[in-house]
């Protein structure tokens, strides 16, 4: 299959991803055989199914919401590769003089904002807080410990008195996180 897949990705194409992304092309090469192995349709796109087959997905309790934030520039319920390939460089770590659109702090932050933002209205209101903080900790922390978390978290962050969070309200509260370092993932360097 490593053949098959590296026959079907023209050069031009690795260059145009290389640059779109900042992957290099091993990189891409070795994603795209990834990609073509969960594609079990072997139709060239991706469907919310194919992500959960993934072991790693499939047990992540935030599973279900980084699936999501895949298919949310898609117009049907499918990706192809180069859509992929966009949303895996917002893990990219960023490099010096290489930032690109796609892996700026800004859509790293935005990228993470939609985890929570559960009805994508650009607002996070206290009962997504609540579910996601109940995805992430189970049964582990009681009800009242995770409302008092969602009702601290709304107090601090919203600036404006709406009682939910902003994109620009969640930047300005993440100011001094290092996004980079918890946004990379490894096996991506």
């Amino acid at each position: 299959m490593g053949n098959k897949s590296s026959l079907m990705l023209q050069e031009e194409e690795i260059a145009e991803i290389q640059d779109e992304t900042g992957f290099s092309p091993s990189q891409i090469e070795r994603l795209y055989s990834r990609f073509t192995s969960l594609d079990k349709g072997d139709n060239g796109t991706l469907s919310r199914e194919d992500f959960l087959r993934i072991p790693e997905l499939a047990i992540n309790p935030l599973g279900d919401r980084i699936v999501h934030a895949f298919f949310t520039d898609a117009h049907d319920d499918r990706i192809n590769f180069r859509q992929f390939m966009h949303v895996l460089s917002r893990f990219r770590p960023l490099k010096k003089n290489k930032e690109n659109k796609f892996n700026s702090r800004e859509e790293k932050l935005r990228f993470a904002f939609r985890m929570y933002d559960l009805d994508d209205d650009n607002k996070i209101s206290r009962d997504e807080l609540l579910a996601v903080l109940h995805m992430m900790v189970g049964a582990n922390i009681s009800e009242e410990q995770l409302a008092s978390i969602a009702d601290r978290t709304i107090m601090e962050a919203d600036t404006d008195g709406d009682q939910m969070i902003s994109f620009e309200e969640f930047c300005a509260t993440l100011e001094r996180t290092d996004v980079e370092e918890k946004m990379s993932i490894r096996f991506l360097h």
